[in-house]
């Protein structure tokens, strides 16, 4: 259930960065602010909208979103509650009980890899260390001990690292089991339930995309210890029914693992994002409002309402859209029907024939959608009125015509 690494946070200011970078982030963090690090979701969210350099620099700073939105005046309500996390802490460490017996059992039933763990074949290692760096070190020892042993490992809460934009970022899954025959599993253990076998869709696509990133850091693991294969199914663990017990099934993320894969790659770099900035720009969040508020309209943002979910700058983005008067508020789908068109008042104006080349398809087609809409309307509202504006009063000659159909 853990989303960020269990370490001091200042341990991971972007070590194998160079030392011009990790001074520039520094800067632009504001004086001691610790970077806070990645995580799988938010690399998830941040690869499902690559062409947000907001979001990237942000990341790659290691800049705190919550803190940031809340000066900005646009708190976001993501998050998780102290209950929920408890609920979710309990039932993790009772999936782990007694050395992963039943993590272990679940992961041979669904998935096979080799004889059925036996209490003498099963091995926990330790993976305690100082610091994010050390940990991924001990991890990949950890892995490279199990490849040789040929026996049922669980690895609880590995630490895991992955470039993303030009800088280091530390990932901490739930649990890597490896199986008797070199297969290595990522477990995502969620506290939400799996009713009659099947659980909420949104809830399971959104840990296909988390586990996804799991896997994609795992990779580059394995390519250093011949034996080894990674799994493209993960393991999801949930409650089963409306119970407390442990329940599973292995989710393909061939497909979340292929498009995270491809968005990572064409993530812009944040060397390149620090070099657009204006000098001397800081996102500290203890700056005044509207000093901020500049600040963080000097990086582009690319938002759309699917960001409501995933971001914590969600909620300034979109009234930052809403009074550039920008379609991106509209929706992805949206945006991408509308061409070159990026406002509001642009879309208008191309549909009453005001502007815009009428050999453009999106023009074209607004311009039809307008005067299919005048001729349903019978031409009774008045021109560029809202589609939502409310309905004409009424008339005598409607009541008079509505008596003859009758």
């Amino acid at each position: 259930m853990s989303e960020y690494p269990s370490n001091d946070p200042r341990d991971s200011s972007l070590p194998s960065a160079p030392a011009g970078l990790r001074r520039r982030l520094a800067e632009l963090r504001g004086p001691g602010t610790a970077p806070r690090p990645l995580d799988a979701r938010a690399l998830a969210a941040l690869a499902a909208n690559p062409g947000c350099d907001r979001r990237a620099l942000l990341d790659g700073a290691g800049i705190d979103k919550n803190a940031l939105a809340t000066a900005l005046g646009a708190p976001s309500d993501a998050g998780q509650s102290q209950f929920a996390f408890m609920r979710g802490n309990a039932f993790e460490a009772r999936v782990k009980a007694d050395g992963g017996a039943e993590l272990l059992r679940l992961t041979h039933a669904l998935l096979g890899g080799g004889p059925a763990p036996a209490p003498a074949s099963r091995h926990v290692p330790d993976l305690a260390a100082r610091g994010p760096e050390a940990r991924t070190r001990r991890t990949a020892e950890a892995l490279r001990e199990a490849a040789g042993r040929e026996a049922w490992t669980l690895l609880d809460h590995p630490m895991l690292a992955l470039d993303v934009a030009g800088s280091p970022a530390y990932l901490e899954p739930d649990a890597v089991v490896v199986a008797p025959d070199g297969t290595w599993t990522v477990v995502e253990i969620k506290s939400f339930p799996m009713i009659d076998g099947a659980a909420d869709p949104a809830k399971v696509g959104a840990a296909a995309r988390q586990s996804a990133v799991y896997v994609l850091a795992l990779e580059g693991l394995a390519e250093t210890v011949p034996t080894a294969r990674v799994r493209d199914r993960v393991l999801l663990v949930c409650p089963r029914d409306f119970s407390n017990l442990p329940t599973a099934a292995p989710v393909d993320v061939r497909k979340q693992l292929s498009v995270t894969r491809r968005q990572l790659t064409r993530l812009t770099r944040v060397p390149d994002l620090l070099a657009a900035l204006p000098e001397g720009t800081v996102l500290d969040p203890a700056l005044p409002a509207e000093e901020l508020r500049s600040a963080v309209a000097a990086v582009p943002a690319a938002y759309a309402p699917e960001c409501l979910s995933a971001c914590e700058l969600a909620f300034h983005c979109r009234a930052s859209a809403r009074s550039g008067d920008e379609v991106t508020a509209l929706g992805r789908a949206v945006r991408g029907e509308l061409g070159g068109l990026a406002t509001v008042g642009a879309v208008l104006a191309a549909a009453h024939g005001e502007t815009g080349d009428p050999a453009d398809p999106a023009v074209a087609a607004l311009r039809r959608a307008h005067r299919l809409r005048g001729e349903a309307l019978g031409g009774t509202r008045a021109v560029g009125a809202l589609p939502w504006a409310a309905p004409r009063a009424r008339t005598a000659q409607d009541d008079a015509r509505a008596g003859e159909a009758a």
